[in-house]
């Protein structure tokens, strides 16, 4: 089917990656586009192994100046041990709040709190460069995965603040889509297109498409396939993994995904 203004996306495989409970609003949006989306997730979210350490920075809450949530699963964990430790939102209203982008920001906002920076840029280094000249002298309350690139602590420190850095969930490679994975990429019905919005994402489809020894993947199987990376850092991950993204966000949200996509493809196949 070839593509025009309505459907741009039309006869376009795209498989979206995000955990199972996150990926049904691209995947909504990549349909009303035309595309045919294929959901396999390649990442889920779990609890922490403990959640120590995220219930003792929530009870002495009133001690620190700054609180960063880098996600919307950091918000909702927060949340959730928010309502179970019975704090109250007065005890969260002295706090200056950063959010990594819009989608965190409306979640933040959604329990009643307000945001007082986003930065221009929805990464870790953007986050840096707007805090950099506030937070000297300040405590600082950083609320993320268990594995995540230490860019904003470690600047932050240097920047003199103090900064703990708090696990609210940890993401893991869900096994359960090895086989339905790579099925998929061994198929005549292989995605044009594969959605990444973390490195986290890159990583696990790599070791999903591997033997779990850190094989790569058999001959063919990526073949006229396409990246789409939600950003620079996720883009570096994946050249890192030997697949290039053929398609970056500008907005590095997932509304500048999709238009990433639609832009590159519609224009690609426009030329026929």
């Amino acid at each position: 089917m070839k593509p025009n203004e309505n459907y741009p996306l039309a006869g376009t495989r795209i498989l979206v990656g995000r955990a199972r409970h996150q990926a049904g609003s691209l995947s909504a949006s990549l349909r009303s586009l035309g595309a045919s989306v294929i959901e396999i997730p390649f990442i889920e979210i779990r609890k922490p192994q403990s959640y120590e350490s995220l219930d003792a920075a929530l009870k002495n809450i009133r001690n620190y100046d700054w609180l960063i949530l880098t996600s919307v699963n950091g918000v909702e964990a927060m949340w959730k041990r928010v309502r179970k430790l019975r704090i109250t939102g007065r005890n969260l209203k002295h706090l200056q709040i950063g959010a990594i982008g819009p989608a965190t920001k409306k979640a933040i906002v959604k329990h009643g709190l307000k945001v007082k920076m986003v930065p221009e840029e929805y990464i870790a280094e953007a986050v840096v460069k707007k805090l950099r000249d506030k937070i000297s002298g300040k405590r600082v309350v950083l609320i993320r995965a268990k594995v995540a690139r230490d860019v904003i602590p470690e600047e932050l420190r240097v920047a003199g603040a103090t900064v703990d850095v708090v696990e609210a969930y940890e993401t893991v490679v869900p096994e359960k889509s090895r086989a339905r994975l790579r099925a998929l990429m061994k198929s005549s019905r292989r995605p044009h297109v594969v959605t990444f919005t973390s490195s986290s994402m890159a990583k696990n489809f790599a070791e999903l498409l591997g033997n779990g020894t850190g094989n790569s993947p058999g001959a063919g199987w990526l073949k006229d396939v396409q990246f789409a990376s939600i950003g620079p850092v996720t883009s570096a991950t994946l050249r890192e993994l030997q697949m290039p993204a053929a398609i970056e966000a500008r907005e590095f949200t997932m509304g500048g995904l999709i238009r990433a996509i639609v832009l590159a493809r519609y224009s690609e196949n426009a030329e026929y």
